[in-house]
C-alpha cells in the first residue's frame, strides 16, 4: 500500500520527532484505519536508507493514522511516500 506523510504529531508546545501522521490511499474512515493498526511502515530516504515504523492508532475521523518510527524523522520526509507492509 502507498501512503503519504502529512505532518509530525504535535500539540501546542511539543513536536514529537518520531511520530508522524500518515494518510493512506483508499482509507477514508476511522474504522478502516483501525484495521491497519500493527502494520509496518517504511520510509526510504534520498540516500536509500530505510526508516521503519509501526501504525499505532487512528488519527481523527477521515482515515489518517499515527505511525511511530524507530528514530527521529527528518523534515524532508513530510509530503513524501511511505510503504505500508
Amino acid at each position: 500500500m502507498k501512503a503519504v506523510i502529512s505532518n509530525f504529531r504535535q500539540n501546542r508546545h511539543t513536536t514529537y520527532g518520531n511520530h508522524m501522521i500518515i494518510h493512506i490511499e483508499g482509507v477514508s474512515t476511522r474504522d478502516d484505519a483501525s484495521k491497519l493498526i500493527g502494520k509496518k511502515a517504511v520510509w526510504t530516504s534520498p540516500a536509500k536508507k530505510e526508516i521503519k515504523g509501526e501504525i499505532r492508532s487512528a488519527h481523527g475521523n477521515s482515515g489518517a493514522v499515527r505511525v511511530i518510527f524507530e528514530t527521529g524523522m527528518p523534515g524532508q520526509a513530510v509530503g513524501k511516500e511511505v510503504r505500508i507492509e
